[in-house]
C-alpha cells in the first residue's frame, strides 16, 4: 500500500474529497484479509524499537491516563563514541508499559520503505507535510484525553483492537492549542459537544479525521497498534512571510508612515495604496510561483542511495545566451545556473529539492536544446 488511494479503498478519491475531505470524519472497515495493516506489525515495531540509539526522549514518548511521563523516569545517558546522550532506557520503558502506559514512537515516517512510501504520496497528494507516529497502548487505559488535531489525520489500525469516540463539535481551522494543563484539558471537555459516534478500530481499518475535530480513543481490553498519519499542508498565513519578502523590493514600503494629526486621512490614503501594490503583488505568477516551491519544500524528494552505484555527473556551463522567458519554479534554478562558470545538471535537481525534479529536467533540456547551456 504506496498511494492515497489504496489506502482510501473502496471509498474512492473523488468521493473522498466530495464528501469528507476537510469535511467530516470518514470510517473504512478493513477489506478481506486486511492488506492494509500489512503496513506494520508486533514484529516489525519491536525491531523498530530495539534500535535504541535512534530515539530520544522527544521520538519516542510514554503517556499514562493522559498524562505524559516525564523523560527521567525512562531515559538514561547513554555513552557513545559520538558522546553522551539522553536515551530511552528499553528496560524502563517495558516497566512503565508493565503499569499501563502507552507508548508514542514519533517521526517515523522514514523508518520503513512502507511507511516512506505511504508518507510521500500523501505529502504529494495533499501539498502538505506529512508525520507519522506509531501508538501501543494497552486495555483500560486512556493514553489522551479528549483534543483535537492542528492537521489531517489517517490513522490505520494494525494490530489488536481501539475504540474511538467521536464528538459532535468541530473547532474552526485551528492553528494553536491551548497550553496543555488541567484546565485546557477541562475546556476540551466543556467545549466538545455530545458524543456522535463510537468507532472500533480493527485489523485494517482507517479512520479519517478533519483538523478541529473532538476526539479521543481507548484500547478496551489486549494490546493494540495503530500508525496514524499527520498532513499538515500550508494556509494563509505563510503569505505574510513570502509577501513581506517580496514587499520590500518595493521602496514604498520602506518609506516612513505618515501621521495621522489629520484625523488619519493622509494615512489612510496611504494604506490604501499599500494595500493595493500587496494585492498586485499576490496576484504575479512569480508570487504565484514562491507559493509553488513554499509547497514543495514541505515534501522531502526521497531519493534513495544505490551504493555501490555512484551517480554520473553531467556538466554544464554558460554560453552566455540569455534564457528565454521560464514558466514556474524552474526559473529560479535556470537563473542561478546562468551565473555559474559551470555546474552538475545533478547538483541543480540536489540544490532546488524544492522544485520538481521532472519539471527541472525539463526546463534545463529546452534551454540546452536553445543553446544557453553547453555540456562539458
Amino acid at each position: 500500500m504506496t498511494t492515497l488511494d489504496e489506502l482510501l479503498h473502496p471509498i474512492t478519491r473523488d468521493r473522498f474529497d466530495a464528501d469528507y475531505n476537510d469535511r467530516k470524519p470518514l470510517h473504512i472497515p478493513a477489506e478481506a484479509g486486511a492488506p492494509k495493516r500489512a503496513i506494520l506489525d508486533w514484529a516489525r515495531f519491536n525491531a523498530l524499537l530495539d534500535q535504541s540509539s535512534i530515539w530520544t526522549a522527544q521520538s519516542l514518548k510514554l503517556v499514562f491516563n493522559g498524562q505524559p511521563i516525564p523523560p527521567e523516569q525512562y531515559c538514561i545517558e547513554a555513552r557513545s563514541q559520538s558522546g553522551v546522550a539522553l536515551r530511552p532506557s528499553p528496560a524502563k520503558v517495558q516497566n512503565l508499559l508493565a503499569m499501563g502506559a502507552s507508548v508514542i514512537a514519533g517521526d517515523v515516517q522514514e523508518l520503513t520503505p512502507e511507511l516512506r512510501a505511504l508518507s510521500h504520496r500523501l505529502g504529494r497528494d495533499f501539498a502538505g507535510l506529512v508525520g507519522a507516529n506509531v501508538y501501543c497502548s494497552f486495555g483500560g487505559v486512556q493514553a489522551f484525553d479528549t483534543h483535537f488535531d492542528l492537521h489531517h489525520v489517517f490513522a490505520l489500525q494494525v494490530e489488536g483492537e481501539k475504540t474511538w469516540r467521536l464528538y459532535e463539535n468541530r473547532a474552526d481551522a485551528p492553528v494553536s492549542f491551548p497550553v496543555d494543563d488541567a484546565e485546557a484539558r477541562r475546556w476540551f471537555a466543556q467545549t466538545r459537544g455530545q458524543l456522535m459516534s463510537e468507532v472500533t478500530m480493527r485489523p485494517g481499518d482507517v479512520l479519517y479525521l478533519p483538523r478541529g475535530w473532538y476526539h479521543d480513543a481507548l484500547t478496551t481490553e489486549g494490546a493494540s497498534l495503530h500508525v496514524t498519519f499527520s498532513v499538515s499542508p500550508l494556509y494563509g498565513r505563510v503569505l505574510f512571510g513570502l509577501l513581506e519578502s517580496a514587499a520590500m523590493q518595493d521602496p514604498a514600503f520602506r518609506q516612513w508612515l505618515v501621521p495621522g494629526t489629520d484625523g488619519g486621512v493622509q494615512l489612510a490614503r496611504q494604506l490604501a495604496d499599500l494595500g493595493r501594490r500587496l494585492a498586485e503583488l499576490s496576484a504575479l505568477p512569480a508570487f504565484r510561483d514562491e507559493v509553488l516551491m513554499a509547497q514543495e519544500r514541505l515534501v522531502p524528494r526521497g531519493t534513495a542511495y544505490g551504493l555501490p552505484a555512484r551517480a554520473s555527473l553531467t556538466l554544464y556551463r554558460p554560453t552566455g545566451l540569455r534564457s528565454p522567458k521560464v514558466e514556474g519554479p524552474p526559473r529560479v534554478a535556470i537563473e542561478w545556473a546562468t551565473g555559474q562558470t559551470q555546474f552538475a545538471l545533478e547538483d541543480v535537481i540536489a540544490q532546488f529539492d524544492f522544485i520538481s525534479e521532472p519539471a527541472l529536467r525539463d526546463a534545463f533540456e529546452s534551454a540546452i536544446g536553445l543553446g544557453v547551456f553547453k555540456a562539458l
